[in-house]
């Protein structure tokens, strides 16, 4: 059958410079990762000049921050995915203790294969998702109302459920050598977590930048009628970027509990202010349709060298909230700026 609508569709394209185009130092720097990248070296000059004396720079000083950033890391780029899309997810902040305890509960107290807990987890991050996007794509409800609602059940029924099953809502869980050396393990001091951050990384990079689909989450950013009328599913797609983004949430629960061998079904409030401060100081745009995984990825680590590695410096850990505010707020300023720079760097190449 012919496709009659090939010719009424628009081809979407992502904000900022061509990925196709190749690399180069002037796209670079008007892309949403420029502002992310300065602000890390920024910050990695200034921790390593307070720091080099109290081994910022050491082994110790670098896994302590880059553990931190894989977990949040892994969060972060999917939630940033829905916020160029245009929608927000708050509900991370229970999906991650509540595939902890899922994972405890079934494999530790139930003595399933550890596999079995695995998957349990991420089919409740999933379904989690699923619900979310349902509701967001059926209703008028703004996603952040309806996430939110969805933080608190979610924390909610985990704390009801740990109650009922084991009647603690704490519990320990001791991974056989083999999960405990692929999702806790330790090479150099850096977690699993780290390695199946980068590789994440790379899968996430080559769906929103060079895979067909991606330019469609750029497009839900910029106009969703106009995506629409290009043919772009944008109810399926916004789900899938849910389901995505929650069992993203539920998987580094599995790497939390597997490596530290203990979960808690207390709601992490903490994690959903993390990843949302990753993901604007990595340079996307509250109101959707701009930024790039490795601004997220240089927003992540950022953020995390702030928090976590401050002990190695000399610089008054009560000050760390300061600089994130500080940096929050600069990137919010500079973040409108690189998206005006890189939109007429992509009109000029145009002419």
């Amino acid at each position: 059958m012919t496709d009659t609508t090939t010719n009424n569709r628009t081809e979407i394209r992502p904000a900022g410079p061509d990925a196709s185009a190749g690399f180069s130092l002037k796209s670079f720097f008007r892309s949403p990762a420029a502002g992310a990248f300065m602000g890390f070296v920024a910050v990695f000059v200034l921790f390593s000049i307070f720091g080099y004396s109290r081994n910022f720079l050491s082994v110790p000083g670098m896994t302590t921050w880059m553990n931190f950033a894989s977990i949040i890391g892994m969060i972060a780029i999917p939630v940033g995915f829905l916020m160029i899309a245009g929608e927000l997810d708050i509900s991370t902040g229970a999906v991650v203790p509540a595939s902890t305890m899922t994972v405890a509960i079934v494999s530790q107290h139930y003595e399933m294969p550890v596999m079995v807990g695995i998957a349990a987890a991420l089919a409740i991050g999933a379904l989690i998702g699923f619900v979310n996007g349902f509701i967001v794509t059926r209703t008028r409800v703004p996603s952040f109302i309806v996430t939110l609602a969805t933080l608190f059940a979610v924390a909610g029924l985990t704390l009801y459920l740990s109650i009922f099953f084991i009647n603690n809502t704490n519990s320990f869980y001791n991974a056989p050598d083999w999960a405990k050396s692929l999702f806790g393990g330790k090479v150099w001091g850096f977690n699993s977590s780290v390695f199946w951050w980068l590789g994440m990384i790379a899968g996430f990079i080559f769906f929103l930048h060079y895979s067909p689909k991606g330019s469609w989450v750029f497009a839900l950013g910029g106009d969703q009628e106009s995506a629409r009328n290009a043919g772009i599913p944008v109810n399926g797609l916004k789900i899938w970027l849910f389901v995505l983004c929650s069992t993203s949430a539920a998987f580094a629960g599995v790497l939390q509990v597997i490596t530290f061998s203990s979960a808690t079904s207390q709601a992490n409030f903490g994690l959903i202010f993390n990843t949302i401060i990753s993901v604007v100081v990595g340079g996307v745009l509250l109101t959707g349709g701009f930024g790039t995984v490795m601004g997220i990825v240089f927003g992540v680590l950022t953020l995390s060298i702030v928090t976590q590695a401050i002990g190695f410096t000399n610089i008054d850990r009560n000050l760390s909230f300061l600089i994130i505010g500080v940096m929050l707020l600069i990137a919010v300023l500079m973040n409108d700026t690189f998206r005006q720079l890189a939109t007429s760097w992509s009109t000029a190449k145009k002419k």
